[in-house]
Protein backbone atom coordinates (compact mmCIF):
# COMPACT_ATOMS: atom_id res chain seq x y z
CA UNK A 1 0.00 0.00 0.00
CA UNK A 2 1.41 3.23 -0.94
CA UNK A 3 1.77 6.28 1.45
CA UNK A 4 -1.00 7.77 -0.80
CA UNK A 5 -3.57 5.39 -0.68
CA UNK A 6 -3.09 5.10 3.36
CA UNK A 7 -3.53 8.61 3.53
CA UNK A 8 -6.45 8.22 1.33
CA UNK A 9 -7.72 5.29 3.79
CA UNK A 10 -7.44 8.09 6.92
CA UNK A 11 -8.87 10.85 4.94
CA UNK A 12 -11.97 9.16 3.61
CA UNK A 13 -14.24 8.45 6.47
CA UNK A 14 -13.62 12.19 7.98
CA UNK A 15 -15.97 13.85 5.89
CA UNK A 16 -18.97 12.03 7.48
CA UNK A 17 -17.53 11.61 10.63
CA UNK A 18 -16.22 15.25 11.65
CA UNK A 19 -19.54 16.79 11.76
CA UNK A 20 -21.27 13.82 13.38
CA UNK A 21 -18.76 14.31 16.45
CA UNK A 22 -19.17 18.21 16.03
CA UNK A 23 -22.98 17.87 15.97
CA UNK A 24 -23.17 16.10 19.65
CA UNK A 25 -20.57 18.15 20.86
CA UNK A 26 -22.42 21.21 19.94
CA UNK A 27 -25.50 19.37 21.86
CA UNK A 28 -23.20 19.63 24.70
CA UNK A 29 -22.29 22.74 24.69
CA UNK A 30 -25.66 23.75 23.56
CA UNK A 31 -25.72 26.64 25.96
CA UNK A 32 -22.65 28.30 25.07
CA UNK A 33 -23.61 29.89 21.82
CA UNK A 34 -19.87 30.94 21.06
CA UNK A 35 -18.56 27.08 21.69
CA UNK A 36 -21.16 25.92 19.21
CA UNK A 37 -20.07 28.01 17.02
CA UNK A 38 -16.07 27.46 17.11
CA UNK A 39 -16.75 23.50 17.50
CA UNK A 40 -18.79 23.94 14.23
CA UNK A 41 -16.50 26.42 12.10
CA UNK A 42 -13.12 24.09 12.73
CA UNK A 43 -15.22 20.67 11.61
CA UNK A 44 -16.30 22.95 8.72
CA UNK A 45 -12.64 23.98 7.57
CA UNK A 46 -11.44 20.75 8.82
CA UNK A 47 -13.95 19.09 6.19
CA UNK A 48 -13.04 21.70 2.82
CA UNK A 49 -9.52 21.19 3.52
CA UNK A 50 -9.50 17.00 3.72
CA UNK A 51 -12.36 17.30 0.91
CA UNK A 52 -9.47 19.56 -1.34
CA UNK A 53 -6.34 16.79 -0.25
CA UNK A 54 -9.15 13.66 -1.62
CA UNK A 55 -9.63 15.33 -4.81
CA UNK A 56 -5.84 16.32 -5.20
CA UNK A 57 -5.58 12.47 -4.34
CA UNK A 58 -8.48 11.23 -6.86
CA UNK A 59 -7.20 13.53 -9.88
CA UNK A 60 -3.52 12.61 -9.13
CA UNK A 61 -3.58 8.87 -8.43
CA UNK A 62 -7.54 7.86 -9.86
CA UNK A 63 -10.17 6.05 -7.71
CA UNK A 64 -9.57 4.70 -4.31
CA UNK A 65 -12.29 2.70 -1.52
CA UNK A 66 -12.07 2.02 1.46
CA UNK A 67 -13.86 -0.53 3.73
CA UNK A 68 -14.96 1.09 6.55
CA UNK A 69 -14.22 -1.50 9.74
CA UNK A 70 -12.44 -3.68 8.41
CA UNK A 71 -14.80 -5.91 6.71
CA UNK A 72 -13.41 -6.83 3.02
CA UNK A 73 -15.91 -5.60 0.30
CA UNK A 74 -18.46 -6.45 -0.77
CA UNK A 75 -19.44 -7.11 2.83
CA UNK A 76 -18.46 -4.27 4.82
CA UNK A 77 -19.47 -0.76 4.11
CA UNK A 78 -17.10 0.40 1.52
CA UNK A 79 -16.40 4.56 0.65
CA UNK A 80 -15.50 5.45 -2.53
CA UNK A 81 -13.10 8.60 -3.77
CA UNK A 82 -13.11 9.58 -6.96
CA UNK A 83 -13.29 12.58 -9.31
CA UNK A 84 -16.80 12.64 -9.49
CA UNK A 85 -17.10 12.43 -5.36
CA UNK A 86 -14.26 14.18 -4.35
CA UNK A 87 -15.34 17.25 -6.60
CA UNK A 88 -18.40 16.79 -5.27
CA UNK A 89 -17.14 16.97 -1.82
CA UNK A 90 -14.88 20.31 -2.29
CA UNK A 91 -17.96 21.82 -3.89
CA UNK A 92 -20.26 21.10 -1.54
CA UNK A 93 -18.38 21.66 2.05
CA UNK A 94 -16.72 25.16 0.22
CA UNK A 95 -20.79 25.68 0.62
CA UNK A 96 -21.83 24.77 3.50
CA UNK A 97 -19.17 26.17 4.88
CA UNK A 98 -19.66 29.95 3.12
CA UNK A 99 -23.47 29.31 4.29
CA UNK A 100 -23.08 28.41 7.85
CA UNK A 101 -21.06 31.57 8.47
CA UNK A 102 -23.78 33.74 6.80
CA UNK A 103 -25.87 32.00 8.95
CA UNK A 104 -23.75 32.87 12.31
CA UNK A 105 -23.49 36.06 10.72
CA UNK A 106 -27.53 36.63 10.61
CA UNK A 107 -27.69 35.46 14.27
CA UNK A 108 -29.36 32.22 12.61
CA UNK A 109 -32.60 33.81 12.50
CA UNK A 110 -34.77 35.38 10.02
CA UNK A 111 -37.57 37.95 11.98
CA UNK A 112 -37.93 35.95 15.06
CA UNK A 113 -36.52 36.65 18.43
CA UNK A 114 -37.88 32.88 20.05
CA UNK A 115 -35.91 30.91 17.24
CA UNK A 116 -33.95 27.64 18.35
CA UNK A 117 -30.95 28.46 17.24
CA UNK A 118 -29.01 26.16 20.01
CA UNK A 119 -30.67 23.31 17.89
CA UNK A 120 -29.34 24.72 14.15
CA UNK A 121 -25.64 24.25 14.13
CA UNK A 122 -26.50 20.40 15.60
CA UNK A 123 -28.80 19.87 12.74
CA UNK A 124 -26.78 21.63 9.96
CA UNK A 125 -23.38 19.64 10.80
CA UNK A 126 -26.15 16.77 10.31
CA UNK A 127 -27.13 17.57 7.39
CA UNK A 128 -23.05 18.00 6.33
CA UNK A 129 -22.84 14.37 7.38
CA UNK A 130 -25.72 13.67 5.09
CA UNK A 131 -24.88 15.41 1.65
CA UNK A 132 -20.78 13.97 2.49
CA UNK A 133 -21.97 10.17 3.41
CA UNK A 134 -23.85 10.20 -0.20
CA UNK A 135 -21.47 11.31 -2.11
CA UNK A 136 -18.93 8.69 -0.90
CA UNK A 137 -21.50 5.76 -0.51
CA UNK A 138 -20.08 2.26 -1.84
CA UNK A 139 -23.29 0.87 -2.20
CA UNK A 140 -26.84 1.34 -2.60
CA UNK A 141 -28.25 0.98 1.34
CA UNK A 142 -25.47 3.33 2.60
CA UNK A 143 -26.53 5.78 0.03
CA UNK A 144 -30.15 5.52 1.19
CA UNK A 145 -28.54 6.38 4.41
CA UNK A 146 -27.28 9.36 3.72
CA UNK A 147 -30.70 10.77 2.00
CA UNK A 148 -32.36 9.80 5.22
CA UNK A 149 -29.79 11.77 7.23
CA UNK A 150 -30.42 14.47 4.76
CA UNK A 151 -34.09 14.30 5.12
CA UNK A 152 -34.31 14.35 9.09
CA UNK A 153 -31.81 16.82 9.46
CA UNK A 154 -33.60 19.03 6.05
CA UNK A 155 -37.05 18.77 8.28
CA UNK A 156 -35.53 20.61 11.58
CA UNK A 157 -33.76 22.97 9.11
CA UNK A 158 -36.59 24.09 7.11
CA UNK A 159 -39.31 24.82 10.39
CA UNK A 160 -36.72 26.83 12.41
CA UNK A 161 -39.32 29.02 13.95
CA UNK A 162 -42.58 26.76 13.68
CA UNK A 163 -44.15 29.43 11.89
CA UNK A 164 -47.36 28.02 10.21
CA UNK A 165 -46.26 28.72 6.66
CA UNK A 166 -42.41 27.02 7.68
CA UNK A 167 -44.68 24.24 9.34
CA UNK A 168 -46.67 23.84 6.24
CA UNK A 169 -43.54 23.77 3.77
CA UNK A 170 -41.91 21.34 6.13
CA UNK A 171 -44.90 18.75 5.80
CA UNK A 172 -45.08 18.83 2.18
CA UNK A 173 -41.35 18.57 2.09
CA UNK A 174 -41.23 15.54 4.26
CA UNK A 175 -43.81 14.06 2.58
CA UNK A 176 -42.63 14.04 -1.03
CA UNK A 177 -39.34 13.04 0.31
CA UNK A 178 -41.03 10.10 2.26
CA UNK A 179 -42.44 8.75 -0.55
CA UNK A 180 -39.11 9.33 -2.71
CA UNK A 181 -37.52 7.18 0.00
CA UNK A 182 -40.13 4.93 0.19
CA UNK A 183 -39.87 4.27 -4.16
CA UNK A 184 -35.71 4.20 -3.03
CA UNK A 185 -36.22 1.72 -1.07
CA UNK A 186 -38.44 -0.39 -3.06
CA UNK A 187 -35.80 0.27 -6.17
CA UNK A 188 -32.70 -1.22 -3.35
CA UNK A 189 -35.37 -3.99 -2.57
CA UNK A 190 -36.00 -5.02 -6.58
CA UNK A 191 -32.24 -4.49 -7.36
CA UNK A 192 -30.92 -6.73 -4.27
CA UNK A 193 -33.63 -9.84 -5.46
CA UNK A 194 -32.22 -9.77 -8.62
CA UNK A 195 -28.36 -9.16 -8.06
CA UNK A 196 -28.06 -10.46 -4.43
CA UNK A 197 -25.86 -7.53 -3.84
CA UNK A 198 -26.22 -4.12 -2.44
CA UNK A 199 -22.31 -3.12 -3.26
CA UNK A 200 -22.57 -0.99 -6.34
CA UNK A 201 -19.31 -2.77 -7.94
CA UNK A 202 -20.43 -5.94 -7.08
CA UNK A 203 -24.28 -4.70 -8.34
CA UNK A 204 -22.39 -3.60 -11.88
CA UNK A 205 -21.07 -6.79 -12.44
CA UNK A 206 -23.87 -8.91 -11.80
CA UNK A 207 -26.81 -6.21 -13.43
CA UNK A 208 -25.26 -7.92 -16.34
CA UNK A 209 -26.45 -11.09 -15.94
CA UNK A 210 -30.14 -9.81 -14.93
CA UNK A 211 -32.54 -9.77 -17.92
CA UNK A 212 -33.12 -6.61 -20.09
CA UNK A 213 -36.71 -6.36 -18.67
CA UNK A 214 -35.65 -6.57 -14.96
CA UNK A 215 -33.01 -4.01 -15.34
CA UNK A 216 -35.09 -1.64 -17.31
CA UNK A 217 -37.52 -1.56 -14.92
CA UNK A 218 -35.41 -1.33 -11.49
CA UNK A 219 -33.27 1.50 -13.17
CA UNK A 220 -36.83 2.82 -14.43
CA UNK A 221 -38.14 2.73 -10.01
CA UNK A 222 -34.45 4.32 -9.46
CA UNK A 223 -34.84 6.86 -11.63
CA UNK A 224 -38.27 8.16 -10.18
CA UNK A 225 -36.93 8.09 -6.64
CA UNK A 226 -33.83 10.19 -7.88
CA UNK A 227 -36.00 12.23 -10.02
CA UNK A 228 -37.95 13.49 -7.17
CA UNK A 229 -34.92 14.42 -5.08
CA UNK A 230 -33.50 16.27 -7.92
CA UNK A 231 -36.74 18.06 -9.09
CA UNK A 232 -36.52 16.37 -12.07
CA UNK A 233 -39.96 17.51 -14.57
CA UNK A 234 -42.93 16.32 -13.86
CA UNK A 235 -41.83 15.39 -10.27
CA UNK A 236 -40.16 18.78 -9.23
CA UNK A 237 -43.95 20.80 -8.26
CA UNK A 238 -43.09 20.71 -4.45
CA UNK A 239 -39.93 22.37 -4.70
CA UNK A 240 -41.10 26.19 -5.45
CA UNK A 241 -43.55 25.92 -2.29
CA UNK A 242 -40.67 24.21 0.16
CA UNK A 243 -37.58 26.26 -0.66
CA UNK A 244 -38.96 29.94 0.30
CA UNK A 245 -40.07 29.57 3.60
CA UNK A 246 -37.50 29.08 4.92
CA UNK A 247 -34.57 31.11 6.95
CA UNK A 248 -32.09 32.58 4.10
CA UNK A 249 -29.21 30.47 4.97
CA UNK A 250 -31.83 27.42 4.61
CA UNK A 251 -33.40 27.90 1.78
CA UNK A 252 -29.48 28.57 -0.02
CA UNK A 253 -28.26 25.51 1.08
CA UNK A 254 -31.54 23.56 0.32
CA UNK A 255 -31.36 24.81 -3.49
CA UNK A 256 -27.68 25.20 -3.80
CA UNK A 257 -27.10 21.38 -2.73
CA UNK A 258 -29.96 19.46 -2.30
CA UNK A 259 -31.43 18.64 -5.49
CA UNK A 260 -27.53 17.87 -6.60
CA UNK A 261 -27.21 15.16 -4.42
CA UNK A 262 -30.03 13.63 -6.61
CA UNK A 263 -28.31 14.23 -9.98
CA UNK A 264 -25.22 12.79 -8.23
CA UNK A 265 -27.41 9.78 -7.94
CA UNK A 266 -28.67 9.49 -11.44
CA UNK A 267 -25.13 9.96 -12.95
CA UNK A 268 -23.75 7.01 -10.60
CA UNK A 269 -26.67 4.69 -11.38
CA UNK A 270 -26.97 5.70 -14.90
CA UNK A 271 -23.00 5.17 -15.49
CA UNK A 272 -22.29 2.65 -13.27
CA UNK A 273 -25.03 0.22 -12.68
CA UNK A 274 -27.39 0.94 -16.38
CA UNK A 275 -25.10 1.55 -18.65
CA UNK A 276 -26.08 1.73 -22.69
CA UNK A 277 -28.87 4.18 -22.72
CA UNK A 278 -31.89 2.21 -21.90
CA UNK A 279 -34.00 5.18 -21.07
CA UNK A 280 -31.93 7.91 -22.50
CA UNK A 281 -34.88 9.14 -24.51
CA UNK A 282 -37.04 9.54 -21.40
CA UNK A 283 -34.60 11.77 -19.47
CA UNK A 284 -33.59 13.91 -22.50
CA UNK A 285 -37.34 14.50 -22.38
CA UNK A 286 -37.59 15.42 -19.31
CA UNK A 287 -34.58 17.50 -19.09
CA UNK A 288 -36.27 19.54 -22.37
CA UNK A 289 -39.42 19.56 -19.91
CA UNK A 290 -37.50 20.43 -16.87
CA UNK A 291 -35.96 23.50 -18.54
CA UNK A 292 -39.35 24.84 -20.16
CA UNK A 293 -41.21 24.49 -17.51
CA UNK A 294 -39.29 25.83 -15.05
CA UNK A 295 -38.35 29.08 -16.66
CA UNK A 296 -41.81 29.93 -17.71
CA UNK A 297 -42.38 29.14 -14.03
CA UNK A 298 -39.88 31.97 -13.11
CA UNK A 299 -41.14 34.36 -15.66
CA UNK A 300 -44.71 34.49 -13.71
CA UNK A 301 -43.06 34.97 -10.18
CA UNK A 302 -43.23 38.43 -8.09
CA UNK A 303 -40.98 37.46 -5.67
CA UNK A 304 -37.46 36.99 -5.83
CA UNK A 305 -36.66 33.86 -3.97
CA UNK A 306 -39.84 32.30 -5.57
CA UNK A 307 -38.32 32.63 -9.18
CA UNK A 308 -34.93 31.49 -8.19
CA UNK A 309 -36.93 28.51 -7.00
CA UNK A 310 -38.19 28.20 -10.26
CA UNK A 311 -34.73 29.01 -12.14
CA UNK A 312 -32.92 26.21 -10.11
CA UNK A 313 -35.62 23.70 -11.65
CA UNK A 314 -35.18 24.82 -14.90
CA UNK A 315 -31.43 24.65 -14.26
CA UNK A 316 -32.00 20.71 -13.23
CA UNK A 317 -32.53 20.21 -16.88
CA UNK A 318 -29.47 20.75 -18.12
CA UNK A 319 -27.45 18.80 -16.36
CA UNK A 320 -29.88 15.71 -16.71
CA UNK A 321 -29.48 16.79 -20.60
CA UNK A 322 -25.81 15.95 -20.19
CA UNK A 323 -26.11 12.95 -18.74
CA UNK A 324 -28.56 11.61 -20.99
CA UNK A 325 -26.10 12.37 -23.99
CA UNK A 326 -24.31 9.35 -22.47
CA UNK A 327 -20.96 10.88 -24.09
CA UNK A 328 -17.82 11.85 -22.75
CA UNK A 329 -18.50 15.58 -23.71
CA UNK A 330 -22.06 15.11 -22.17
CA UNK A 331 -20.97 13.90 -18.99
CA UNK A 332 -17.70 16.42 -18.87
CA UNK A 333 -20.20 19.22 -19.27
CA UNK A 334 -22.77 18.50 -16.51
CA UNK A 335 -20.33 17.47 -14.18
CA UNK A 336 -18.91 20.98 -14.80
CA UNK A 337 -22.56 22.31 -15.09
CA UNK A 338 -23.60 20.71 -11.60
CA UNK A 339 -20.42 22.52 -9.78
CA UNK A 340 -21.11 25.70 -11.27
CA UNK A 341 -24.60 25.52 -10.03
CA UNK A 342 -24.21 24.42 -6.98
CA UNK A 343 -21.64 27.80 -6.53
CA UNK A 344 -24.18 30.27 -8.21
CA UNK A 345 -27.56 29.50 -6.73
CA UNK A 346 -25.88 29.20 -3.18
CA UNK A 347 -24.52 32.62 -3.75
CA UNK A 348 -28.19 34.23 -5.43
CA UNK A 349 -30.08 33.31 -2.28
CA UNK A 350 -27.29 34.54 0.29
CA UNK A 351 -27.97 37.32 -1.85
CA UNK A 352 -31.50 37.64 -1.39
CA UNK A 353 -31.10 37.45 2.31
CA UNK A 354 -29.21 40.51 2.12
CA UNK A 355 -31.81 41.83 -0.14
CA UNK A 356 -34.68 41.06 2.73
CA UNK A 357 -32.07 42.90 5.48
CA UNK A 358 -31.62 46.04 3.33
CA UNK A 359 -35.04 46.75 1.87
CA UNK A 360 -37.37 44.66 4.10
CA UNK A 361 -38.71 42.85 1.45
CA UNK A 362 -38.06 40.11 -1.49
CA UNK A 363 -40.93 40.49 -3.06
CA UNK A 364 -40.31 43.21 -7.17
CA UNK A 365 -43.71 44.62 -6.25
CA UNK A 366 -42.03 46.31 -3.01
CA UNK A 367 -38.40 47.11 -4.34
CA UNK A 368 -36.42 49.66 -5.94
CA UNK A 369 -33.80 51.67 -6.14
CA UNK A 370 -31.34 48.89 -4.70
CA UNK A 371 -28.48 49.86 -6.66
CA UNK A 372 -28.05 53.33 -5.38
CA UNK A 373 -29.12 52.36 -2.15
CA UNK A 374 -26.02 49.71 -1.59
CA UNK A 375 -23.70 49.72 -4.75
CA UNK A 376 -21.87 46.71 -3.00
CA UNK A 377 -25.92 44.68 -3.12
CA UNK A 378 -25.99 45.33 -6.78
CA UNK A 379 -22.67 44.50 -7.79
CA UNK A 380 -22.77 41.19 -5.59
CA UNK A 381 -26.03 40.32 -7.16
CA UNK A 382 -25.23 41.29 -10.73
CA UNK A 383 -22.66 38.90 -11.26
CA UNK A 384 -23.85 35.67 -10.19
CA UNK A 385 -27.21 36.45 -11.71
CA UNK A 386 -25.42 37.21 -15.28
CA UNK A 387 -23.26 33.82 -14.15
CA UNK A 388 -26.68 31.88 -14.12
CA UNK A 389 -28.04 33.97 -17.39
CA UNK A 390 -25.01 32.11 -19.10
CA UNK A 391 -23.41 35.68 -20.20
CA UNK A 392 -19.86 35.15 -21.49
CA UNK A 393 -17.23 34.64 -20.29
CA UNK A 394 -18.61 33.31 -17.11
CA UNK A 395 -18.98 29.45 -16.35
CA UNK A 396 -22.53 29.45 -16.90
CA UNK A 397 -21.56 30.62 -20.35
CA UNK A 398 -18.67 27.73 -20.41
CA UNK A 399 -20.98 24.78 -19.04
CA UNK A 400 -23.97 25.75 -21.47
CA UNK A 401 -21.60 25.60 -24.29
CA UNK A 402 -19.93 22.65 -23.27
CA UNK A 403 -23.12 21.01 -22.72
CA UNK A 404 -24.86 22.78 -26.35
CA UNK A 405 -21.23 21.22 -28.08
CA UNK A 406 -22.64 17.81 -26.79
CA UNK A 407 -25.67 17.50 -27.78
CA UNK A 408 -24.64 18.87 -31.16
CA UNK A 409 -22.16 16.17 -31.52
CA UNK A 410 -24.07 13.39 -30.48
CA UNK A 411 -26.23 14.57 -33.29
CA UNK A 412 -29.69 13.09 -32.80
CA UNK A 413 -33.13 14.81 -33.49
CA UNK A 414 -33.81 14.87 -30.04
CA UNK A 415 -30.11 16.21 -29.25
CA UNK A 416 -31.07 18.85 -31.67
CA UNK A 417 -34.08 19.58 -30.12
CA UNK A 418 -32.43 19.95 -26.47
CA UNK A 419 -29.96 22.40 -27.90
CA UNK A 420 -32.99 24.45 -29.01
CA UNK A 421 -34.70 24.25 -26.02
CA UNK A 422 -30.97 24.94 -23.89
CA UNK A 423 -30.17 28.10 -25.84
CA UNK A 424 -33.83 29.50 -24.81
CA UNK A 425 -34.39 28.61 -21.44
CA UNK A 426 -30.92 30.47 -21.24
CA UNK A 427 -32.10 33.16 -23.09
CA UNK A 428 -34.94 33.49 -20.83
CA UNK A 429 -33.08 33.06 -18.02
CA UNK A 430 -31.07 35.60 -18.57
CA UNK A 431 -34.35 38.03 -19.04
CA UNK A 432 -35.58 36.96 -15.98
CA UNK A 433 -32.78 37.96 -13.65
CA UNK A 434 -32.54 40.93 -15.70
CA UNK A 435 -35.97 41.99 -14.77
CA UNK A 436 -34.88 41.11 -11.14
CA UNK A 437 -32.16 43.79 -11.77
CA UNK A 438 -34.42 46.67 -13.70
CA UNK A 439 -37.06 46.05 -10.80
CA UNK A 440 -35.37 45.62 -7.72
CA UNK A 441 -32.25 47.89 -8.30
CA UNK A 442 -32.50 50.10 -11.03
CA UNK A 443 -36.29 51.65 -10.87
CA UNK A 444 -36.71 54.45 -7.81
CA UNK A 445 -38.60 52.93 -5.16
CA UNK A 446 -41.28 54.99 -5.49
CA UNK A 447 -42.24 53.78 -9.11
CA UNK A 448 -42.59 50.01 -7.21
CA UNK A 449 -46.34 48.83 -7.18
CA UNK A 450 -46.63 48.47 -3.55
CA UNK A 451 -43.08 50.39 -2.56
CA UNK A 452 -44.43 52.17 0.24
CA UNK A 453 -44.93 49.10 2.05
CA UNK A 454 -41.21 48.05 1.54
CA UNK A 455 -40.27 48.76 5.15
CA UNK A 456 -43.56 47.82 6.75
CA UNK A 457 -43.74 44.43 6.34
CA UNK A 458 -41.58 41.76 4.50
CA UNK A 459 -43.24 39.74 2.31
CA UNK A 460 -41.23 36.63 2.85
CA UNK A 461 -41.41 36.61 6.35
CA UNK A 462 -45.39 38.05 7.27
CA UNK A 463 -48.57 38.28 6.12
CA UNK A 464 -49.96 41.61 4.00
CA UNK A 465 -52.47 42.01 6.86
CA UNK A 466 -49.93 42.17 9.72
CA UNK A 467 -49.74 45.35 11.30
CA UNK A 468 -46.10 44.65 12.99
CA UNK A 469 -43.78 47.37 12.25
CA UNK A 470 -40.74 46.31 10.52
CA UNK A 471 -38.91 49.51 10.50
CA UNK A 472 -38.81 49.34 13.81
CA UNK A 473 -36.23 46.29 13.35
CA UNK A 474 -32.66 46.44 13.62
CA UNK A 475 -32.04 44.08 10.76
CA UNK A 476 -33.59 45.97 7.99
CA UNK A 477 -31.17 48.24 6.43
CA UNK A 478 -28.19 46.53 8.10
CA UNK A 479 -26.04 44.11 6.21
CA UNK A 480 -23.73 42.32 9.21
CA UNK A 481 -20.18 41.82 7.71
CA UNK A 482 -20.35 38.93 8.19
CA UNK A 483 -23.56 38.05 6.20
CA UNK A 484 -21.21 39.92 3.31
CA UNK A 485 -18.12 38.05 3.88
CA UNK A 486 -19.60 34.78 2.54
CA UNK A 487 -21.41 36.21 -0.14
CA UNK A 488 -18.71 37.77 -1.80
CA UNK A 489 -16.56 34.74 -1.25
CA UNK A 490 -18.70 32.58 -3.32
CA UNK A 491 -19.51 35.62 -5.82
CA UNK A 492 -15.13 34.72 -5.71
CA UNK A 493 -15.80 30.91 -5.97
CA UNK A 494 -17.77 31.34 -8.92
CA UNK A 495 -15.60 33.61 -10.81
CA UNK A 496 -12.69 31.41 -10.05
CA UNK A 497 -14.53 28.66 -11.89
CA UNK A 498 -14.29 31.21 -15.13
CA UNK A 499 -10.74 32.16 -14.55
CA UNK A 500 -9.57 28.72 -13.89
CA UNK A 501 -12.20 27.24 -16.06
CA UNK A 502 -9.32 25.05 -18.08
CA UNK A 503 -8.37 23.13 -14.81
CA UNK A 504 -11.73 22.73 -14.11
CA UNK A 505 -12.96 21.11 -17.17
CA UNK A 506 -9.85 19.05 -17.25
CA UNK A 507 -10.88 17.58 -13.91
CA UNK A 508 -14.77 16.94 -15.24
CA UNK A 509 -13.33 15.60 -18.45
CA UNK A 510 -11.34 12.75 -16.49
CA UNK A 511 -14.21 12.23 -13.95
CA UNK A 512 -16.28 11.61 -17.07
CA UNK A 513 -13.56 9.26 -18.69
CA UNK A 514 -14.06 7.30 -15.32
CA UNK A 515 -17.48 7.16 -15.31
CA UNK A 516 -17.38 6.25 -19.07
CA UNK A 517 -15.13 3.33 -18.09
CA UNK A 518 -16.99 1.77 -14.73
CA UNK A 519 -14.51 -0.87 -14.99
CA UNK A 520 -11.68 1.55 -12.88
CA UNK A 521 -14.51 2.01 -10.27
CA UNK A 522 -15.45 -1.81 -9.78
CA UNK A 523 -11.36 -2.45 -9.92
CA UNK A 524 -11.09 -0.31 -7.21
CA UNK A 525 -13.43 -1.22 -5.05
CA UNK A 526 -13.33 -5.36 -5.70
CA UNK A 527 -9.59 -5.16 -6.35
CA UNK A 528 -10.82 -6.93 -9.75
CA UNK A 529 -12.91 -7.32 -12.77
CA UNK A 530 -14.59 -10.62 -11.29
CA UNK A 531 -17.43 -11.16 -8.89
CA UNK A 532 -15.21 -12.38 -5.91
CA UNK A 533 -18.17 -14.18 -4.28
CA UNK A 534 -18.88 -16.15 -7.88
CA UNK A 535 -15.04 -16.48 -8.26
CA UNK A 536 -14.44 -18.13 -4.63
CA UNK A 537 -17.46 -20.62 -5.27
Amino acid sequence: MTLSSSLTGVLTPLPVLLPLLAAAACLVVGRRPRAQRLLALSALIAVVAISGILLFLADRDGTTAVQVGGWESPVGITLVVDRLSALMLVVSTIVLLAVMVYAVGQGIRDGSDDQPVSIFLPTYLALTAGICNAFLAGDLFNLYVGFEVLLAASFVLLTLGASADRVRAGVSYVMVSMVSSLIFLAGIGFAYAATGTLNLAQMALRMDTVPEGTRLAIFAVLLVAFGIKAAVFPLSAWLPDSYPTAPAPVTAVFAGLLTKVGVYAVIRAHTLLFPGGQLDNVLLICGLLTMIVGIFGAIAQSDIKRLLSFTLVSHIGYMIFGVALSTKSGLSGSVYYVAHHIIVQTTLFLVVGLIERQAGSSSLRRLGGLAAASPLLGVIFLIPALNLGGIPPFSGFIGKVALLQAGAAQGSALAWILVGGGTLTSLLTLYVVARVWTKAFWRPRADAPDGDLSDATPSALLDDSSDIDFATRESVGRMPVAMLVPTIALVGVGLALTVFAGRFIGISDRAAEDLQDRLVYITAVLGTTDDPVEAGR
